[in-house]
């Protein structure tokens, strides 16, 4: 799995799933917020349109039912779960930190922690670990009228990945790296940003494009 198409936010707005597919991923990573608060009978269908294996978390603004329509979905559900798909192995962590908007899927920092425990049991040491993770590291590409929001515990285990895919905030589409760990927020795909990944043969070894469609 070398070329793997990045989206997220997508607030129920489907209508260019078609053009990032389009693409062309070997596989697709969805960053949560597939709805804005519901309804989640359309994810399915949605979901359905992916034909390449599709790895998925909820965002804060998705309702908590939206897990059992990941779990029955095409898709792969990685909230507090983690895959091992030869030389990658991924972590996914839906929801997000409080907020001042009182959202569907909002967790305290020690839940975010027990569930980045949870998915990284037993966690092999792969040629590339990643992390799916809706909210953002604490003080990475977490900015709001210039106070970060990102989640602490996310900040505490990055270090743990090579990659973090990460979300939440519209306004912080870009690409970090803090001591050798990349960080990427493709953008709201509900305004047709995502972004592509690419992965190489050795650690580290991990190329971010920014893409709009």
């Amino acid at each position: 799995m070398k070329d793997v198409l990045l989206i997220a936010d997508l607030h129920g707005q489907f209508g260019k799933i078609d053009s990032f597919l389009e693409l062309n991923p070997e596989a697709v990573f969805i960053a949560g917020d597939i709805t804005n608060m519901g309804p989640v009978d359309m994810v399915d269908d949605v979901l359905s349109r992916i034909d390449v294996p599709c790895f998925a978390v909820p965002g804060n603004c998705d309702p908590k039912e939206i897990l059992d329509t990941l779990e029955h979905s095409d898709a792969v559900c990685l909230h507090g779960a983690r895959i091992n798909l030869g030389s990658m192995t991924i972590v996914g962590l839906g929801g997000s930190n409080p907020t001042p908007f009182n959202t569907p899927f909002e967790l305290t920092d020690k839940q975010i922690d027990d569930l980045l425990h949870q998915g990284m049991a037993k966690m092999e040491k792969s040629v590339h670990n990643v992390l799916i993770s809706h909210p953002p590291p604490f003080e990475t590409l977490d900015a709001i009228n210039g106070e970060h929001v990102g989640s602490q515990s996310v900040r505490r285990h990055m270090k743990s990945f090579d990659l973090v895919c990460c979300a939440h905030i519209h306004e912080q589409r870009g690409v970090k790296e803090i001591d050798g760990v990349k960080i990427v927020n493709p953008g709201a795909a509900m305004d047709g940003y995502c972004a592509m990944l690419h992965f190489g043969s050795e650690p580290k070894d991990i190329k971010i494009e920014l893409l709009t469609v």
